[in-house]
């Protein structure tokens, strides 16, 4: 807001501040300030204001910019190839700084991807399952169950899940695949309050078992166990 700027400079040199210290408080040239006090003479108030027209010329038209998001959508962690692709098709050498300002305008953010899943809740099913955990955690807020969710998670040696330029809300997907891995149980209730199993085989219905049978006689009201996967069914003790 320059135009703040260059009233607030007429108003000290109108108190008696000198055209030296102005030059300092403002970091200008005479040159400047020189051209803002007949801007004011001139003009008044439209004078403390940019003319139409000032500042740098945009490098790429709308269309250009369309064309570019979809190269980030192609190669969405390297910037560079779209430079590469601007260079090619128009001549145009940007610099990456310049295609990430343009992408962040264009309604993309850089966050990380997500895994895969193969398909998708029945939306019926998804529905009643999300009515039941309602009902358990208004039990759970009158004390009259203890609601704990129960998941799984492991830690291998395959890279973590990778960050790349996307549509603001939308995810890239990347394929899971599986490994050796440390697998880890935990089972949390409401108040963060988290017991931890480790196991070095699968997480199976055995394992689930096992760490569900310990983790029970600590319990000393009705409790009820949600695993964190919508198919899953609960578990009354």
């Amino acid at each position: 807001m320059r135009y703040v700027t260059r009233a607030h400079c007429l108003i000290l040199a109108s108190q008696g501040v000198k055209k030296g210290e102005l030059m300092n408080i403002f970091k200008i040239s005479y040159k400047t300030l020189y051209n803002w006090f007949t801007r004011w003479e001139l003009e008044g108030i439209i004078g403390l204001y940019n003319k139409p027209g000032r500042g740098a010329k945009p490098l790429f038209n709308s269309s250009q910019k369309a064309q570019i998001k979809e190269w980030a959508k192609q190669s969405p962690r390297q910037l560079k190839n779209v430079s590469q692709k601007v260079q090619e098709a128009w001549g145009i050498t940007p610099s990456t700084k310049t295609i990430q300002r343009i992408v962040k305008t264009l309604n993309m953010s850089w966050h990380r991807m997500r895994k895969g899943v193969a398909g998708t809740p029945p939306a019926q099913e998804y529905q009643e399952k999300k009515a039941q955990l309602e009902e358990l955690k208004q039990l759970d807020d009158q004390g009259k169950i203890d609601l704990y969710y129960l998941d799984e998670t492991g830690f291998c040696l395959i890279p973590c899940v990778p960050y790349g330029w996307q549509e603001i809300g939308e995810y890239l997907t990347i394929p899971s695949r599986r490994s050796q891995r440390m697998n880890v149980l935990g089972i949390m209730n409401r108040n963060n309050h988290l017991e931890t199993y480790i196991s070095f085989q699968s997480i199976n219905s055995d394992v689930v078992i096992a760490c569900i049978d310990a983790f029970f006689p600590t319990v000393d009201k009705p409790t009820v166990m949600g695993a964190c996967h919508f198919c899953d069914e609960y578990k009354y003790s």
